[in-house]
Order: C-alpha cells, then structure tokens, then sequence
C-alpha cells in the first residue's frame, strides 16, 4: 500500500470513531525511521482502545500490516507501528504532558485536513 494510501486510510479510522485533534506529521526528513507520524486523541481509555483497534482492523482489512502495537492493556496511551506510519493515540492530558508535535514539528490538528485535501487531489490527477 502506498503511502498517501495508508496515511488517509488511518485518519479516515480515527475519524470514525470520533477522535479529536487528528494530526499528520511528514518526519520523513527528521528520521528514516518513519514517513509520517498521525497523533489523535481519545476522551477515555476505553476511546483510545477503540480508535487503535480500528486503524489496525481497517489496515489489516485493506491488506496492510501492523508490525506493532503497544499500551492497549492501560489505554492512556496507544502506539500503532505501520512501518511507514506510526500513530499515536492518547487522552488529552498525556498527549499535553509528552507534546510530541513540539518534538516532531507539528503544527497543530488544522493540518490534517490540509493533508486529506492533498491526497485527495493527489489521487485525482
């Protein structure tokens, strides 16, 4: 699956179960780790669960792989390793705490639908 693919499959997953605050981080100049990194937020440990468990269930049903995933037993803090995308899913006060778009240069929940208008357009042509 291609990148701009996997990167709208797993905001369209988040946003299916109400996550807040969606961003998508380009790291692809900061580590050869990872192409993207997709923060969200959950109100509950039950929530960020959710919102883990069904982007993992929608890659994997859109024949994707999940290498990882790690913190549903707690819930405060869900990490989804896709290979090129890494997802982060945490409540409100957690993801305050680590401020993880300060470390990776993010710019707030606002570029997420810059990033969904550029794949789609992308796609188009």
């Amino acid at each position: 699956m291609k990148l701009p693919q996997l990167e709208k499959l797993v905001v369209e997953a988040l946003d299916d179960i109400k996550a807040r605050d969606i961003e998508v981080i380009n790291t692809s100049r900061l580590t050869s780790l990872f192409d993207r990194m997709v923060i969200a937020c959950g109100d509950s440990n039950r929530q960020v669960k959710s919102l883990a468990r069904n982007v993992q269930d929608k890659v994997r049903e859109a024949g994707g792989r999940v290498l990882s995933c790690e913190g549903e037993e707690v819930g405060e803090w869900v990490l989804v390793d896709l290979g090129d995308i890494i997802v982060h899913v945490m409540q409100p006060a957690v993801r305050s705490y680590y401020n993880l778009e300060e470390l990776w240069g993010g710019k707030g929940p606002l570029r997420v639908r810059r990033a969904m208008a550029e794949v789609g357009s992308a796609g188009q042509g």
